[in-house]
């Protein structure tokens, strides 16, 4: 929950990917993401939902993600939270795509790659364990993938996808 918003930027690598994320709800209701930074129950409408004892759901990747990026983010935030004993404060169960305006001290996940990359290079956390070569080699491969999109297309979550995602996305 701390370092959600930099994570986004391994969980949701591409362009494409923030389309999903506080995306307008569907005809059924939903949006099959999450938007803000919570937890919960059994309850899909959450970052992270804990169904049972000893399991639980990180529901903010998509399928672009690299998983060896993904794994070790997941392990690198639960070690600092093991670390720093932190808090993650009382579940909240509400169903967050209906009742989610009603708690605006919770923060919301980035809403577009740009974001994602400034939380992450600015995450010490997740600079720590991956190394400060690392993250800045990421951050710039992404800094350059955002000036050729943007030097061609215009990001719209209400608009369809792009030819340049397309071209350079379609196939993650």
């Amino acid at each position: 929950l701390h370092s959600a918003e930099a994570l986004s930027s391994f969980f949701n690598p591409s362009i494409n990917s923030y389309r999903r994320i506080d995306a307008p709800v569907t005809t059924s209701g939903a949006t099959w993401s999450p938007s803000k930074i919570s937890y919960t129950g059994n309850n899909r409408t959450h970052m992270i939902r804990v169904p049972d004892s000893g399991r639980f759901e990180l529901r903010l990747m998509d399928g672009s993600a690299n998983p060896y990026l993904l794994q070790a983010g997941v392990i690198a935030a639960g070690i600092d939270g093991m670390e720093k004993k932190r808090d993650p404060g009382p579940p909240l169960f509400v169903n967050m795509y209906t009742e989610g305006n009603n708690y605006p001290n919770i923060k919301k996940l980035p809403s577009n790659l740009e974001s994602a990359i400034e939380h992450l290079a600015n995450n010490d956390i997740l600079v720590s364990a991956f190394g400060e070569k690392i993250i800045k080699s990421y951050v710039k491969l992404k800094e350059q993938e955002l000036k050729d999109f943007n030097s061609k297309e215009t990001f719209s979550k209400k608009e369809p996808i792009t030819d340049w995602e397309k071209t350079n996305t379609l196939d993650c």
